[in-house]
């Protein structure tokens, strides 16, 4: 039986293998720079309301009326904070035993009334011309959006060309 004629073949291109991209796994310095960024948003945004409210007084006002004087020496410097009792401007007394945020041995004097104002921290109330926490806490939060750029905000890295 005579065979038919077959129709040439052909050549196909051999196929690539599939390969998939899997990620890397992150290394424990990248673990360990992650959570200490949490850690430095977690300080910085801590009670944020509240020291905005002290940054710009934003609070009730009222009188300190310095009791005590309590001061700690450092090497080199000494850091003394006044405890004493916040009225208000009505005159009651609201808290007793808090501190003057930004107050030192020769700012007050006891029993002399100065303007404050209470933005609704526990055991601390704030002068009529508020506070400069913020800063400290702006810097926290900066570093830890820092440390997440430089991480996680670069451009994607384009897939370098095959070579054939």
């Amino acid at each position: 039986m005579p065979t038919a004629p077959t129709a040439p073949t052909v050549p196909t291109a051999p196929t690539a293998p599939t390969v998939t991209r899997r990620r890397a796994r992150p290394s424990a310095f990248t673990v360990t720079l992650m959570l200490f960024a949490g850690l430095l948003a977690f300080l910085g945004a801590q009670n944020a309301g509240t020291v905005v409210r002290a940054a710009f007084a934003d609070g009730q006002e009222g009188r300190f009326v310095p009791r005590a004087l309590s001061c700690v020496q450092h090497p080199g410097h000494e850091s003394c904070v006044w405890t004493g009792d916040f009225s208000a401007a009505g005159g009651t007394v609201l808290l007793r035993g808090v501190e003057l945020y930004g107050s030192d041995r020769s700012t007050h004097r006891a029993g002399l009334p100065v303007p404050a104002v209470d933005v609704g921290a526990p055991a601390r109330v704030y002068g009529p011309g508020g506070s400069g926490e913020w800063m400290f806490r702006a810097l926290l939060l900066a570093a830890a959006a820092a440390i997440l750029w430089s991480q996680y905000g670069r451009r994607t890295r384009t897939p370098r060309p095959t070579r054939s």
